[in-house]
């Protein structure tokens, strides 16, 4: 496999350029640090210290690595007791964040799933009953600007697709007309002419619902939307009535395992949020922040770091990664569906993948590895690297979310359609994590034919 080095024709990077990089570095966990104290961080975190606190770990992480992979210029002795409390203070910091992103990850999951929309439509128009929405999702798709809700005939009112809810790798359902989908005001689009009914209803009520909506993910009933399959629209076309799909063991269980998942996660995220406080109010984080103060200022370089060259440090950082990248079964993530991530997945045994294990450490040698193109190209690297970066970020949440949807399942006494719904949502994780294989192998392939 080809290697792309640092071009040896260029100059050496002194340590002076490491120096630099770590001052930089020291004074944004400072400055981050200041910030959180004056947002607040108490038992409701305000999105000021949820920032700075995102900051707080970027900066210790890159501090860390950095101290990892250029050693032999740095102060030995200090070097060694930086870094694993640089690496707690990013953890602990993780914890919070980790456990709301997989249970956000894991709704969505459910109610992509089980066919119902994340939550109920918004914006009803004038005649209608209004209804309590909960704000959209970052990711979701605002509607078009300047557009109203038309009246449809109520013969219509079930050709909404079946799966409404977005992930990062879905692709929203077209808009453009084609037979058997929906355009953006809820209208069906077969090209045929729908006999008008005597009392139209508009597009904020043009879907089927069998049970109750709900106001928040995991809580209450869910809404399944009605069939949006190519028949289903024919069957609407002709006047009939579109029956709604049979998915009762799967919604009744999701309703019940959401909650469960809820309940757990919540748990998680409001104790990792006090350890967090605890820790950053602790004689041991006061002791970091203290070094990360006086590294600011003055770095403590080791007497072999005059005259040292930082490119062969940054190489072999490259070629750790390189080592490790090959080991990673990339032919077999490079077939689409190959299910190799589901072996293993009935296994009683709670501990998490076997076969997760070398990709996260691929992500954290990629990691590394990025931190020293930055310090060596002055905060510069390939694009590719982000996007390889990113898949391996899905792979980790994706394998994670898995194992709590696994954990939850071996909860004593709960009812077999939340068991159902359960394995479901952990079969779906894990083919998340084989997709996530799967893009990596796409932007490493990139990578590797960019230095040919």
């Amino acid at each position: 496999m080809a290697q792309r080095h640092l071009d040896p024709t260029a100059g050496p990077v002194p340590a002076d350029a490491l120096a630099g990089y770590l001052r930089a570095q020291a004074t944004e966990f400072l400055r981050a640090l200041r910030l959180h104290r004056e947002t607040g961080a108490g038992a409701a975190a305000s999105e000021g210290s949820v920032e700075a606190a995102r900051a707080l770990r970027r900066a210790a992480r890159r501090v860390s690595g950095s101290l990892h992979t250029f050693q032999p210029v740095l102060d030995p002795d200090w070097s060694e007791a930086m870094r694993p409390e640089l690496a707690w203070v990013s953890g602990t910091l993780a914890l919070e964040h980790a456990h709301a992103s997989r249970l956000q990850q894991l709704l969505l999951a459910l109610h992509r799933l089980s066919g119902a929309a994340p939550f109920p439509p918004q914006g009803p128009a004038a005649g209608t009953t209004a209804r309590t929405a909960a704000p959209p999702l970052p990711r979701d798709r605002p509607a078009p600007a300047g557009s109203a809700p038309a009246a449809v005939p109520a013969g219509a009112a079930g050709t909404a697709p079946g799966r409404t809810g977005t992930t990062p790798c879905d692709t929203p359902p077209p808009a453009d007309g084609t037979p058997g989908t929906t355009d953006t005001a809820g209208r069906a689009t077969t090209g045929r002419t729908v006999p008008a009914r005597a009392t139209p209803v508009t597009a904020g009520a043009a879907a089927v619902r069998t049970g109750t909506m709900t106001d928040a993910p995991g809580r209450g009933s869910t809404a399944t939307a009605a069939a949006g399959t190519r028949g289903s629209a024919l069957a609407v076309a002709a006047g009939g009535a579109v029956p709604a799909p049979d998915r009762g063991n799967l919604t009744v269980g999701a309703t019940k395992a959401g909650a469960l998942l809820d309940r757990q996660l919540t748990l998680a995220r409001t104790r990792a949020h006090s350890t967090a406080l605890q820790a950053l109010g602790s004689s041991r984080f006061h002791a970091v922040a203290d070094k990360v103060a006086v590294l600011a200022s003055e770095v403590p370089l080791s007497p072999a770091a005059a005259g040292a060259d930082l490119r062969p440090l940054a190489d072999a950082a490259r070629d750790r990664l390189t080592d490790a990248v090959a080991a990673l079964p990339l032919l077999t993530a490079g077939s689409p569906y190959n299910a190799e991530a589901l072996i293993h997945g009935l296994s009683p045994d709670p501990a998490p993948h076997p076969q997760d294990a070398p990709w996260h450490q691929v992500r954290l040698l990629l990691r590394l590895h990025r931190y020293a193109l930055e310090v060596v190209h002055a905060g510069r690297h390939p694009g590719s690297l982000l996007d390889a970066g990113e898949a391996l970020d899905r792979h980790r949440d994706a394998a994670e979310a898995a194992a709590a949807a696994a954990q939850a399942a071996r909860t004593p006494r709960i009812a077999p359609a939340t068991a159902y719904a359960l394995g479901v949502l952990h079969a779906d994780q894990r083919h998340e994590v084989e997709a996530a294989r799967y893009a990596f192998q796409r932007c490493w392939q990139k990578e590797v034919i960019g230095t040919l």
